[in-house]
């Protein structure tokens, strides 16, 4: 991702003949419906297409983010429709690359957005517009050190594993507690993204250590329950817990101090900025290979400053 932004080279938009041609639907599929992130990111996929009269917009995903084939389904039904570009967020990053692929094939252009594909992949999408998730998980790791120190012990309340952001955000976050410091880390464990789930794996972990210093969920149904959890076991300010994203859940565990901080991406800022990628496509204009969408530290000291303010949910 850092080499991605270093570079941010400029790419010429590829020949797309016939959808360059055709103003009609831009498919925006996400990894699920049911989570306060990807319906922000559908408010800003909204604001973008009320801002022209060409192209209109569906927006689609999952019941869940581990309904990896479903997801599949929903880009192979877009293509076959023959929509003008789809915008994804891709659940899996080997299981949507052949079907990007396809998009690719039949002259659809595609931004990705939130996790990236496999390596292999490139070259069949326009842009990638992201969280730098590896400097977002240091920028929590350090985060950590400085509320627990450079001993003690950490637990890691991860989502799907594999995921190109999961493997950027948790994995730069445990690769940082290492590099400085001592910290012992317990897990990662995987919730598969179901907020039920991270409160039970979280109250498990919060049980077999008495002595547990921090604790980080790194994705929004995994901070929630890790949050609840933590509430429910009278841990709540007593364990340094840092969160990711930015619902309402998690600003007011934030204002509680349940939270010390939770890391809130551009969500809205994705939707938005990824449909006006592919609409400059279609236009034949130039686009950034990588878009970088951003990352805010939110605590209770600024979460009400328009920098928080502009990235909560």
């Amino acid at each position: 991702m850092k080499k991605l932004m270093g570079t941010a080279m400029m790419v010429s938009a590829i020949a797309l003949s016939s959808a360059a041609t055709n103003a009609g639907e831009i498919a925006v599929i996400v990894k699920t419906t049911s989570s306060n992130f990807w319906q922000n990111v559908n408010k800003g996929a909204t604001a973008a297409i009320e801002g022209q009269s060409e192209h209109t917009m569906t927006f689609n995903g999952p019941a869940a983010e581990s309904a990896i084939a479903d997801q599949v389904n929903l880009v192979e039904n877009a293509i076959n429709r023959g929509v003008s570009a789809i915008v994804l967020a891709p659940s899996d990053p080997e299981a949507l690359a052949p079907a990007v692929k396809r998009a690719y094939e039949a002259a659809i252009p595609v931004a990705i957005i939130d996790s990236g594909l496999a390596e292999g992949a490139k070259g069949t999408y326009q842009a990638f517009l992201s969280t730098d998730n590896c400097a977002a998980g240091e920028l929590v790791a350090e985060s950590m050190i400085d509320s627990v120190g450079t001993e003690g012990k950490v637990a890691v309340m991860s989502y799907v594993a594999g995921v190109g952001s999961e493997i950027g955000r948790v994995g730069c976050f445990v690769k940082h507690l290492e590099a400085n410091s001592k910290i012992e880390i317990v897990g990662p464990y995987y919730s598969q993204s179901q907020m039920a789930t991270a409160l039970n794996q979280t109250t498990d972990v919060l049980a077999a250590n008495s002595d547990l210093d921090g604790i980080f969920g790194a994705n929004e149904p995994t901070a929630v329950g890790m949050g609840r959890a933590l509430v429910q076991a009278g841990k709540a300010g007593k364990v340094t817990a840092i969160g990711f994203d930015g619902n309402g859940d998690l600003q007011d565990f934030v204002r509680d101090g349940t939270l010390k901080a939770t890391a809130v991406q551009g969500s809205f800022q994705m939707g938005e900025l990824g449909v006006k990628a592919v609409i400059d496509v279609l236009a034949g204009k130039e686009v950034n290979s990588f878009i970088d969408t951003g990352v805010v530290l939110v605590t209770k000291d600024n979460i009400d400053t328009p920098e928080a303010q502009n990235v909560l949910y």
